[in-house]
């Protein structure tokens, strides 16, 4: 009797099975990313709180640049969550069809985005 009910809930080998190590590497970039999402929309965060603390010291300049950086990395960081979950479904569907091509567009975007808001919180350190 109860192996009667442990085989009616075994299920039947899917597609994703077949190739299971891709799959639970693919799922453990798709976190990553999500983490590098959280920590982006953090500086975002930190920045605007930072400015809030030194407002009285801060030109208009700087009230706008702290203004620009804040929600650019909050947009980053959703950016970032809507881009890799667009690739973790893509990389799903490629590894099961074995035609699996790495992306290089999305690192360099996302790779040049920071760069540029890396160097808009340089210079808004310098304003200090």
């Amino acid at each position: 009797m109860r192996q009667e009910k442990i085989n009616k809930y075994r299920s039947l080998p899917t597609e994703d099975s077949k190739y299971i190590q891709q799959h639970l590497a693919n799922e453990r970039t798709f976190l990553a990313w999500v983490r590098t999402a959280i920590a982006i929309m953090g500086v975002g965060f930190l920045v605007t709180n930072l400015h809030a603390n030194l407002a009285e010291r801060l030109s208009i300049g700087g009230d706008q640049l702290a203004t620009v950086i804040g929600l650019s990395t909050v947009g980053l960081g959703i950016l970032t969550v809507l881009m890799s979950m667009i690739v973790y479904f893509k990389k799903i569907h490629s590894i099961n069809s074995q035609t699996f091509v790495s992306t290089k567009g999305y690192i360099i975007t996302l790779s040049t985005v920071i760069i540029i808001i890396g160097l808009l919180l340089a210079v808004y350190f310098l304003m200090l």
